[in-house]
């Protein structure tokens, strides 16, 4: 009978939950491979290819200072499908979906009120900040989903003191380990969950930390373990940077993350969270302060130690931006309830017309600066490099298999990489990367030719220094890239666009 009792209750929410998960895996599976490759992925998705063919390159990213399980994961799958951006996108968004669910169970498991947690996830789900990175073939969606699952085991640990949720919270906790370095902010922040709850058990940590520790150690089976820490070093200043200059790069940067939460947020989702933070510091005190612990800390110490700071490398934190939201509908101040609604129908008008350019034309997509440049405008996006590929393995046919030299530039990346995933079963053709400023026709390009092989060059506009009609270049096709931004770094220098040269060489 009580379960009959607690499936009528729980009904609607069943249905609510699903229906919001079924929109936003449909929204994040639209036209997926529409956005250009971008430069990462086509470094995991090659990866992974290799790792599928040679069991002895397993350990590959190690190589790259990079965890593999993302890898691991793809090279399963990448097998069974023509289009392998494809697949490696699709695992972000089953590990988007993942998060979003988090974000459910989460909110209800912190506050008991399950519109409140329906509203998280709407709220969530529709956010271009998570549609955009749920849709790239990146670690970023899976360490995210990882990150969230360990808070919500860590802190059901804590509350309920036992081993077994201990161990569940180390396995999560690994998992995410093995994804991508800041993982380690979510093994500083569990002890937040003991001092809100219950910290004479908090020896139930070591369990966690045991298990965690245990399974990111599996990678010293590979070779280049010890990159894992020293390629850190490249990507972060020492830590005395912060007697020596705290508030630069700090402020900036911070400035940075604003931009980013209002433009893909989008910017309704601001009031929406401050609301939610009136009301839960009100009502929820020491739940809502630690939310925003986890919520800030890792965004405030990246801010201060990163190199580089982009928006994706904050993604793993933004779902308790949407928790801590979704607590501003139990507002009970009518003038204030009034603003939220009104807040929410932005918010989702806001959301609706960005995802709408994003899934049919992402250049019209208002996204940030950096992210825009990066995924778009510059060398890092891939626009042509499907069609290319196409047309050498089109050639490939019509040769009868013949030998197919193909030089690109740069020799890790967009190029060759991005190209490479493309032609992986056709042995004939061969992709190698000649350098990154192209002037004269590369050696190994030239005695191609000599060798009567059909031979083509793959190069982005800024990057040819040379007159293609002079060295013997037919171009076949060139593929221009978005229209840069006139505040752009790269507009004065290259002008308003960019564009990948496809060209044959025929002496």
């Amino acid at each position: 009978m009580r379960f009959r009792e607690a499936i009528g209750r729980w009904k609607w929410v069943i249905g609510g939950l699903f229906a919001v998960l079924l929109v936003g895996y449909i929204v994040r599976s639209i036209n997926l491979t529409l956005l250009p490759i971008f430069v990462d992925e086509a470094i995991y998705v090659r990866w992974a290819q290799i790792m599928s063919s040679e069991p002895t390159l397993r350990f590959l990213p190690l190589s790259d200072g990079k965890q593999p399980l993302y890898m691991w994961i793809l090279m399963f799958l990448i097998k069974y499908f023509s289009d392998p951006l494809f697949i490696g996108r699709m695992v972000s968004v089953m590990t988007g979906v993942g998060t979003a669910l988090g974000v459910f169970v989460f909110s209800y498991i912190l506050f008991k009120n399950k519109s409140v947690s329906l509203v998280s996830l709407f709220l969530y789900i529709i956010s271009p900040f998570s549609v955009f990175f749920d849709r790239l073939a990146l670690v970023d969606s899976m360490l995210s989903m990882f990150c969230l699952w360990t808070a919500i085991l860590g802190y059901l640990t804590a509350k309920y003191d036992r081993w077994d949720l201990a161990m569940l919270t180390g396995f999560s906790l690994g998992f995410g380990l093995l994804t991508k370095s800041p993982a380690i902010f979510i093994a500083f922040l569990l002890p937040t969950f003991w001092l809100l709850l219950n910290i004479r058990g908090i020896l139930k940590l070591s369990a966690t930390y045991i298990i965690a520790y245990l399974m990111y150690n599996i990678q010293r089976l590979g070779p280049n373990f010890d990159l894992l820490s020293s390629r850190t070093a490249d990507y972060v200043r020492p830590i005395n940077h912060i007697f020596i200059s705290f508030f630069d790069p700090l402020i900036p940067h911070l400035k940075d993350f604003l931009v980013w939460v209002g433009s893909l947020g989008p910017s309704a989702i601001i009031p929406i969270f401050l609301v939610g933070i009136y009301f839960g510091l009100k009502e929820k005190l020491r739940v809502t302060i630690v939310l925003l612990i986890w919520f800030l800390a890792p965004v405030f110490v990246q801010a201060e130690y990163a190199l580089a700071f982009t928006a994706r490398y904050v993604y793993f934190v933004i779902p308790y931006l949407f928790i801590l939201a979704g607590l501003a509908i139990m507002i009970n101040q009518k003038v204030i309830r009034f603003f939220v609604l009104g807040f929410i129908v932005i918010f989702v008008v806001q959301s609706i017309i960005f995802n709408f350019y994003l899934l049919t034309n992402p250049e019209k997509a208002q996204l940030p600066r950096g992210e825009r440049s990066g995924y778009l405008e510059e060398w890092t996006a891939g626009q042509g490099i499907a069609e290319i590929a196409s047309y050498l393995k089109n050639q490939s046919s019509i040769i009868n298999n013949q030998q197919i030299i193909v030089g690109t530039e740069g020799y890790f990346g967009t190029l060759p990489d991005g190209l490479q995933i493309y032609v992986n079963d056709y042995p004939n053709i061969i992709v190698i990367g000649v350098g990154v400023i192209i002037t004269e026709t590369p050696q190994s390009l030239r005695e191609a030719v000599e060798a009567g092989n059909k031979t083509y060059l793959v190069v982005n506009k800024s990057r040819f220094r040379a007159n293609y009609e002079d060295l013997g270049y037919k171009l076949i096709s060139k593929y221009p890239k978005a229209l840069r931004l006139a505040d752009s770094d790269q507009y004065a220098k290259f002008g308003p666009r960019e564009e990948l040269f496809f060209f044959e060489i025929t002496k």
